[in-house]
């Protein structure tokens, strides 16, 4: 077992299992005890420990990310840069990378592909928009869940378009077989770069090869630079041809040939998908115009070892691994060399490069401004931040416009408006909120108040923030400051309910602090299905805080009522046969004698929950009384009809005369 799996960091992340190795990390499963919730924890190598490269791209990576929010872009929860151990917490993704899926499946239909690329271009969209660029987009940095989403992850080379620096070997870093030409030249890279690499990972997926493989890096990477890719139709027929287009203009060689901007490469996309049949004008993209000016390949004496699943370089042994990063190094300094003096031979030809006037750019789009491309400047950006203008403007330039004439292919500082801008979150625990939110307005940041129980944290004292303090921030973040309400009542007052549904009621209770048991009694009842009829304990009676209670709720069935019903009997002294019918059913079949009572009682009375009935009394088997009962009526429920009895002569006769026998005898 390794030294972290079952160890618990900074009292909060339960480490479960090593889920991956990457070239300077691990990365563990981990159990977020504060959020109840699985996470992603990446640990920085104990050996990078005192790498300052290492150190700030696994920096980088966290800054990155934290500014970015987007379905197809893995989230960062959390990050912590120690002496003794560097982590970042990320969402859990339950997947397989899509150089996985490449591999399993050889080569992926044209629909799948292009899903997965709109995806792609989508969380590309929304990095560029904040001032990232990734660098490093490739099939081993896309995370496939299983309903077919992606996730792009590895953002530890990814680059703030302001800190773009004139190091080549920095700029030149990058899975080779996925890297622009620019990228292998170590020009200066913008978000087209990251487009190429997106025509290139189609490539793959559309063919099941990558268009450039060679023994070693080097020749991988100059064949980026100027040999052409065999066209995707000509591995598989089956791609339909203007799909063939998209991918080859997203390849092109020249970064003016290319989509400008994600959004760009997505709507042709969508186009696409609209009809398949589609064909571009494409042309004048394809055609080569200029000539490639050919560089020599360049062998070196230690191999590059370069491992195509994961791009880590292996360090076998420390001596071996300083030759061949001096290896490398001298083969890229002599492809930056070639490549400056091409372009300085260029720019210094026979014919010169005329001085023009600087254009006045202020008040443009960026992407406007570099996709034209009749602008034959290099780029610096620099990212500022005012809300009183839209994102993407440019707000100032140096040099200024008209100031000078300059050369053609003269760098050209822009100052756009961005809220990639970072803002590091200050430290407010326990301050007064007043405090802390002038603290927060003088940075500019936006927050929201949301208020808690704190057992130890005084009632409006901050208690937390998130994101967490000293996590870096883009200046349109909105932060959430947590203010106490002190500790937390131990009892509640259990609140009327009576009348909502059940959900409604659940949802009511449990945010008072009561539980709700398992098992709803049912009653009949005049109210609709599901509607809570009452609780036990009753409304407003206080309880502990995790109390238990039932709720009595409406079975949508009538609640049954019950009328007595009394017949009078006719004024006889002889005894009649009686039979009570509720509808055609006889419910009563009796002697009765009037002489003993001159009213009858229906046992138990008549029950019923709806509608009308109509109770028959037949004396003798004559009709004698009629009762309609309305179970729905509030009122006059009962309503009786009375037919006339007709004495029996002989019968009364009889009667008579055992009265009068019972009178000698007595």
């Amino acid at each position: 077992m390794d030294k972290y799996t079952g160890k618990r960091l900074d009292s909060r992340y339960e480490i479960q299992e090593l889920i991956g190795v990457g070239g300077m990390a691990v990365v563990y499963r981990a159990y977020d005890i504060i959020d109840d919730k699985i996470v992603a924890l990446k640990i920085l190598k104990d050996e990078f420990l005192g790498n300052n490269d290492f150190v700030r791209r696994f920096k980088n990576e966290s800054n990155a990310i934290a500014v970015l929010s987007h379905p197809n872009i893995v989230k960062v929860y959390d990050v912590s840069f120690g002496t003794k151990i560097q982590y970042i917490v990320m969402e859990y993704i339950d997947g397989i990378t899509l150089k996985e899926f490449i591999s399993r499946q050889k080569i992926i239909n044209w629909q799948d592909a292009v899903y997965f690329a709109k995806q792609t271009l989508s969380a590309l969209k929304h990095a560029h928009n904040k001032g990232i660029i990734h660098r490093d987009i490739k099939p081993q940095n896309i995370m496939l869940l299983k309903d077919g989403t992606i996730k792009v992850t590895d953002f530890g080379i990814a680059r703030f378009a302001r800190n773009e620096t004139h190091t080549m070997t920095d700029r030149a870093i990058g899975s080779v077989h996925y890297i622009s030409p620019e990228q292998a030249k170590g020009s200066i890279i913008d978000e087209r770069s990251d487009i190429y690499s997106v025509g290139v990972m189609m490539y793959e997926m559309l063919t099941g090869k990558l268009p450039f493989e060679a023994d070693n890096a080097v020749s991988v990477a100059i064949m980026q630079m100027q040999t052409k890719p065999v066209a995707p139709t000509e591995i598989n027929q089956e791609i339909p041809k203007g799909l063939e287009q998209i991918t080859l203009r997203a390849m092109q060689k020249n970064i003016n040939h290319r989509y400008q901007n994600a959004d760009n490469m997505l709507n042709e996309l969508k186009k696409f998908e609209e009809n398949p049949e589609t064909i571009f004008e494409y042309e004048k993209y394809f055609a080569d115009n200029n000539p490639t000016k050919y560089i020599n390949n360049l062998e070196y004496e230690n191999n590059y070892n370069y491992n195509s699943n994961d791009d880590v370089r292996e360090h076998k042994k420390k001596s071996k691994a300083t030759a061949i990063a001096g290896g490398i190094a001298a083969a890229v300094g002599i492809i930056a060399v070639v490549f400056v003096f091409m372009a300085w031979f260029t720019s210094c030809g026979i014919n010169g490069v005329k001085d023009v006037e600087v254009p006045n750019f202020v008040g443009m789009k960026l992407s406007d401004v570099q996709s034209n491309i009749n602008n034959k400047f290099e780029w610096k950006v620099e990212p500022v931040y005012d809300s009183s203008k839209p994102e993407g403007i440019i707000l100032s330039q140096d040099p200024a416009p008209g100031s000078k004439k300059v050369k053609q292919n003269a760098v050209i500082n822009l100052q756009v408006n961005t809220s990639g801008v970072l803002i590091t979150v200050p430290s407010v625990k326990n301050m007064t909120e007043e405090v802390a939110r002038a603290k927060l307005d003088n940075l500019g940041l936006k927050y929201e108040i949301v208020t808690v129980n704190h057992e130890d944290i005084v009632e409006g004292n901050v208690c937390n923030i998130t994101p967490r303090e000293d996590t870096k921030v883009t200046a349109d973040t909105t932060v959430t400051l947590f203010i106490s309400e002190g500790p937390e009542e131990k009892t509640v007052r259990i609140p009327d309910v009576t009348g909502k549904t059940i959900e409604q009621a659940k949802q009511e209770l449990e945010s008072a602090g009561i539980k709700v048991s398992g098992s709803i009694i049912y009653e009949n009842s005049d109210k609709a299905k599901d509607v809570v009829l009452s609780t036990e304990p009753l409304p407003g009676v206080t309880v502990e805080k995790d109390s238990e209670i039932r709720i009595m709720a409406s079975s949508g069935k009538k609640k049954e009522k019950n009328f007595d019903i009394t017949i009078d009997l006719p004024d006889i002294n002889y005894p009649v046969t009686m039979s009570v019918y509720d509808g055609n059913k006889r419910i009563i079949f009796e002697t009765v004698n009037p002489a003993y009572g001159k009213n009858y009682s229906i046992p138990n009375g008549v029950t019923g929950a709806t509608g009308t009935k109509i109770i028959r009394v037949k004396l003798d088997d004559k009709l004698y009384r009629e009762y309609e009962i309305d179970f729905d009526s509030s009122s006059n429920n009962i309503k009786t009809t009375k037919h006339e009895y007709k004495v029996n002569t002989q019968e009364s006769e009889a009667s008579e005369a055992n009265d009068e026998n019972q009178v000698y005898q007595d």
